[in-house]
């Protein structure tokens, strides 16, 4: 069975909700950034910047204001990933040297929640995109493809679903501002 609005998608068994574009405001956040290679990224982020960073708030006592999420500032799969990840704070705040200060600019996102393989969820929006003309506020850099927002967002509590594989997840890019609305 699948969550409502979902459709099953591949052998790998992912569920993919239905693509949308929407308007989204700037929201605050506290982040580590890093640069690592592909293979071996999400147990970086999963089992070492998450950790760290909700250590840190926890230590500085400052609240979530919402879910944690993924950014990728440059995504090039054979080389690093320039990543970040990020917990959402009311207002902006001063970091440290390892915990920074970061905005996701508001604007306008296209965006769908999966649940499973993340290719196929950031798969199915990219197509989904180029199929309806969006166009993502992305650039070619000499180390991959940098992107003013990207981003994925962890909608499942963890303490309540330990497995990742079951997780619903957003993923969202920020579109080119010059687009017809």
């Amino acid at each position: 069975m699948t969550p409502v609005g979902m459709t099953l998608v591949g052998k790998t068994k992912t569920m993919v909700g239905q693509p949308a574009v929407y308007e989204r405001p700037d929201e605050h956040y506290l982040g580590i950034r890093t640069q690592t290679p592909f293979k071996g990224m999400f147990t970086v982020i999963d089992k070492h910047l998450f950790k760290e960073l909700r250590a840190w708030m926890k230590q500085a006592q400052v609240e979530p204001a919402g879910l944690p999420f993924f950014r990728y500032y440059v995504i090039n799969m054979e080389g690093e990933m320039d990543v970040e990840v990020g917990i959402p704070v009311a207002t902006a705040l001063a970091g440290n040297d390892r915990v920074c200060p970061g905005v996701l600019p508001g604007g306008r996102y296209a965006s769908l929640v999966y649940v499973g393989h993340g290719y196929t969820g950031n798969g199915a929006l990219t197509r989904w995109a180029m199929e309806n003309g969006h166009r993502f506020d992305q650039w070619d850099v000499p180390n991959g493809t940098a992107f003013r927002a990207r981003y994925e967002r962890y909608l499942t509590d963890p303490k309540i679903q330990p497995l990742k594989s079951k997780w619903e997840v957003e993923v969202a890019v920020r579109l080119l501002d010059d687009q017809p609305r």
